[in-house]
């Protein structure tokens, strides 16, 4: 696994990531169209992306940081096929290297359900 940083995400990657975030978010969370993800990237500032590629260059994870109300917040999305195995560890060590104090947001119980039917699993341990 790899890391790329960036400042501006392809209309590509930003499909994506959509796919992702709707693929592991609660359904009640998703993007519905590249016009609503649009709308929700848009209105973050000061955002830096770190896609997270596999050997293929395929985008298996993302996290990104952001400006919100003069506060450094983060956000950690992975595909479940690779979590459990460091990755969002290797994330987080990536985005602290240019942070020094983050905020986090994340859903802390396990009664959401995911677009495919299954429950969504909170990262609180992580």
């Amino acid at each position: 696994m790899k890391i790329i940083e960036k400042g501006i995400l392809s209309e590509e990657e930003k499909e994506v990531l959509r796919e992702l975030w709707n693929n592991e978010y609660p359904a009640r969370l998703i993007c519905k169209t590249a016009e609503d993800f649009d709308l929700y990237l848009n209105g973050l500032s000061n955002t830096k992306h770190y896609l997270l590629l596999d050997d293929s260059n395929k985008i298996n994870g993302w996290a990104f940081t952001f400006l919100r109300d003069g506060e450094d917040w983060f956000a950690i999305i992975l595909d479940n096929q690779i979590q459990g195995r460091g990755n969002g560890t290797l994330l987080i060590n990536e985005i602290k290297k240019n942070n020094t104090i983050l905020n986090g947001w994340v859903i802390d119980h396990e009664n959401d359900v995911k677009q495919n039917n299954e429950f969504y699993k909170s990262p609180m341990a992580f």
